[in-house]
């Protein structure tokens, strides 16, 4: 049994609005998050983590028909919403997956295609292979050294783990007193290999005003050719 989280507790600083209901062609942002993961054969069970002022909100715009169990309030910190989703996950479930509310373009292939390597690896995440060219700065941003990006990814979600391994891992984490950005950032402190499944499709993270339109065009262009 496959869980989802979902998580989509953040403030949204950078845009200065709740993002995850701003919408696109239409329709909220997290309504797309949310059809792609009913849409999953593997998945059994969807759990929303959201800001404790948004769970009506939430409640609204769910479909009559969708795989969401729980609407849970999340934390300050990432790691803090995760926990949260994780306590109300089924407890027949043996692998979790996380994501971004704000990465609206996932598909059903893309976390098929993940589960799929998590299944074989215990651990695996959806990441985007770095093509521009890097480099590192000074202090006063002049130019330091280049990057080799032969070997450079940048994380994606989902990222799907087996259930014992990422409670473990997030036990670990809250003992040392680590922050964590995502849930591979916990995994590597236990020392378990995660297995990444390269993406060249659009799931970037909605984070500017900018991202909307690009997004949008994206999800019009995946209507019109569905």
């Amino acid at each position: 049994m496959l869980s989802a989280i979902i998580v989509a507790a953040g403030s949204s600083e950078r845009m200065g609005f709740d993002k995850v209901f701003a919408p696109i062609a239409g329709k909220p942002m997290i309504a797309y998050t949310i059809d792609a993961f009913d849409r999953t054969p593997c998945v059994d069970e969807i759990i929303l983590v959201g800001r404790s002022d948004s769970l009506s909100e939430f409640q609204k715009l769910l479909p009559a028909r969708t795989k969401v169990s729980n609407i849970v309030p999340g934390g300050a910190e990432r790691h803090d919403s995760v926990r949260a989703g994780l306590e109300k996950m089924n407890r027949s479930s043996e692998f979790v997956a996380v994501h971004d509310a704000a990465r609206p373009m996932i598909t059903p292939e893309k976390i098929e295609r993940v589960f799929e390597a998590c299944r074989e690896h215990g651990a695996a995440s959806l990441a985007e292979p770095i093509t521009d060219t890097l480099k590192r700065a000074d202090v006063d941003l002049t130019v330091n050294s280049s990057v080799d990006r032969t070997a450079l990814y940048a994380m994606q979600t989902p990222q799907i783990f087996k259930r014992d391994l990422l409670e473990s891992a997030y036990r670990n984490a809250l003992e040392r007193k680590i922050s964590l950005t995502d849930e591979v950032s916990a995994v590597e402190l236990v020392r378990h290999k995660v297995v990444l499944v390269p993406n060249h499709d659009f799931n970037f993270k909605i984070t500017y005003p900018r991202d909307f339109l690009l997004a949008e065009f994206v999800l019009r262009q995946r209507a019109t050719n569905a």
